[in-house]
Protein backbone atom coordinates (compact mmCIF):
# COMPACT_ATOMS: atom_id res chain seq x y z
CA UNK A 1 0.00 0.00 0.00
CA UNK A 2 1.81 3.64 -0.75
CA UNK A 3 1.54 6.40 1.72
CA UNK A 4 -0.76 8.26 -0.91
CA UNK A 5 -3.28 5.81 -0.63
CA UNK A 6 -3.12 5.60 3.30
CA UNK A 7 -3.04 9.35 3.56
CA UNK A 8 -6.57 9.04 1.93
CA UNK A 9 -7.83 6.63 4.05
CA UNK A 10 -7.06 8.86 6.90
CA UNK A 11 -8.70 11.76 5.63
CA UNK A 12 -11.98 9.62 4.29
CA UNK A 13 -11.74 8.62 7.96
CA UNK A 14 -11.59 11.75 9.31
CA UNK A 15 -14.48 13.17 7.31
CA UNK A 16 -16.97 10.24 8.31
CA UNK A 17 -15.41 10.82 11.92
CA UNK A 18 -15.89 14.72 11.48
CA UNK A 19 -19.88 13.81 10.05
CA UNK A 20 -20.67 11.76 12.92
CA UNK A 21 -18.91 13.96 15.88
CA UNK A 22 -20.89 16.29 14.83
CA UNK A 23 -24.38 14.36 14.71
CA UNK A 24 -23.69 12.92 17.61
CA UNK A 25 -22.07 15.94 20.11
CA UNK A 26 -23.69 18.88 18.08
CA UNK A 27 -21.84 21.23 15.59
CA UNK A 28 -21.69 24.00 19.11
CA UNK A 29 -19.38 21.61 21.04
CA UNK A 30 -17.24 20.44 18.39
CA UNK A 31 -16.93 23.79 16.56
CA UNK A 32 -15.69 24.51 20.13
CA UNK A 33 -13.05 21.90 20.28
CA UNK A 34 -11.75 22.91 17.04
CA UNK A 35 -11.46 26.89 18.03
CA UNK A 36 -9.37 25.19 20.76
CA UNK A 37 -6.78 23.29 18.93
CA UNK A 38 -3.14 24.07 20.24
CA UNK A 39 0.34 22.32 19.01
CA UNK A 40 -0.01 20.33 21.73
CA UNK A 41 -3.70 18.37 21.59
CA UNK A 42 -3.86 18.90 17.47
CA UNK A 43 -2.91 15.55 16.78
CA UNK A 44 -4.82 14.31 19.86
CA UNK A 45 -8.26 15.85 18.34
CA UNK A 46 -7.63 14.30 14.99
CA UNK A 47 -7.25 11.14 16.46
CA UNK A 48 -10.59 10.99 18.15
CA UNK A 49 -12.34 11.98 15.19
CA UNK A 50 -10.60 9.39 12.97
CA UNK A 51 -10.77 6.64 15.53
CA UNK A 52 -13.57 6.87 18.19
CA UNK A 53 -16.10 8.51 15.55
CA UNK A 54 -14.63 7.57 12.15
CA UNK A 55 -13.93 3.77 12.86
CA UNK A 56 -15.97 2.94 16.22
CA UNK A 57 -19.11 4.96 16.24
CA UNK A 58 -19.51 4.69 12.64
CA UNK A 59 -19.27 0.44 12.45
CA UNK A 60 -22.65 -0.55 11.23
CA UNK A 61 -22.88 -3.37 14.02
CA UNK A 62 -25.18 -1.06 16.73
CA UNK A 63 -27.74 2.12 16.34
CA UNK A 64 -26.08 5.18 18.01
CA UNK A 65 -28.89 5.07 20.61
CA UNK A 66 -27.31 1.51 21.87
CA UNK A 67 -23.62 3.34 21.57
CA UNK A 68 -25.20 6.03 23.60
CA UNK A 69 -25.91 3.68 26.31
CA UNK A 70 -23.31 1.66 26.35
CA UNK A 71 -21.08 4.94 26.36
CA UNK A 72 -22.53 6.25 29.13
CA UNK A 73 -22.77 3.32 31.08
CA UNK A 74 -18.92 2.54 30.86
CA UNK A 75 -18.40 6.23 32.17
CA UNK A 76 -20.71 5.27 35.12
CA UNK A 77 -18.22 2.83 35.96
CA UNK A 78 -15.04 4.60 35.17
CA UNK A 79 -16.30 8.01 37.30
CA UNK A 80 -15.26 9.78 34.15
CA UNK A 81 -17.48 13.21 34.88
CA UNK A 82 -16.73 15.45 32.50
CA UNK A 83 -16.92 12.82 29.30
CA UNK A 84 -19.93 11.67 31.20
CA UNK A 85 -21.58 15.41 31.17
CA UNK A 86 -20.83 15.53 27.34
CA UNK A 87 -22.27 12.13 26.68
CA UNK A 88 -25.48 12.34 28.70
CA UNK A 89 -26.20 15.72 26.34
CA UNK A 90 -25.11 13.95 23.49
CA UNK A 91 -27.56 11.07 24.59
CA UNK A 92 -30.69 12.99 23.63
CA UNK A 93 -28.78 13.67 19.75
CA UNK A 94 -29.41 9.92 19.45
CA UNK A 95 -32.98 9.64 20.58
CA UNK A 96 -32.42 8.48 24.05
CA UNK A 97 -35.21 9.39 26.39
CA UNK A 98 -34.75 10.68 30.03
CA UNK A 99 -36.80 7.69 31.49
CA UNK A 100 -34.10 5.71 29.52
CA UNK A 101 -31.34 7.60 31.16
CA UNK A 102 -32.74 6.90 34.49
CA UNK A 103 -32.96 3.19 33.79
CA UNK A 104 -29.67 3.17 32.97
CA UNK A 105 -28.13 4.79 36.07
CA UNK A 106 -30.40 3.02 38.31
CA UNK A 107 -28.88 -0.05 36.83
CA UNK A 108 -25.90 1.12 37.13
CA UNK A 109 -25.84 1.17 40.65
CA UNK A 110 -25.92 -2.66 40.97
CA UNK A 111 -23.04 -3.15 38.58
CA UNK A 112 -20.62 0.14 39.29
CA UNK A 113 -21.52 0.80 42.44
CA UNK A 114 -24.21 3.33 44.78
CA UNK A 115 -21.58 6.19 45.32
CA UNK A 116 -21.06 6.08 41.13
CA UNK A 117 -24.44 6.02 40.37
CA UNK A 118 -25.58 8.95 43.14
CA UNK A 119 -22.90 11.15 41.42
CA UNK A 120 -23.90 10.40 37.93
CA UNK A 121 -28.17 10.42 38.90
CA UNK A 122 -26.78 14.47 40.36
CA UNK A 123 -25.04 15.20 37.05
CA UNK A 124 -27.81 14.02 35.11
CA UNK A 125 -30.36 16.34 37.01
CA UNK A 126 -28.38 19.33 36.75
CA UNK A 127 -27.98 18.55 33.15
CA UNK A 128 -32.05 17.91 32.09
CA UNK A 129 -32.81 21.20 34.24
CA UNK A 130 -29.89 23.18 32.15
CA UNK A 131 -31.79 21.35 29.06
CA UNK A 132 -35.32 22.44 29.67
CA UNK A 133 -34.06 26.22 30.94
CA UNK A 134 -32.57 26.44 27.85
CA UNK A 135 -35.71 25.26 25.69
Amino acid sequence: MSFVGATMRDEERYQQGMLVRRGVLGDEHVDRTLQNLTSLNEEFQDFITRFAWGDIWSRPGLERHTRSMITIAMLIALNREAELKMHLNAAFNNGVTKEELKELIMHSALYCGLPAANASMHLAQQIFAEREAAE
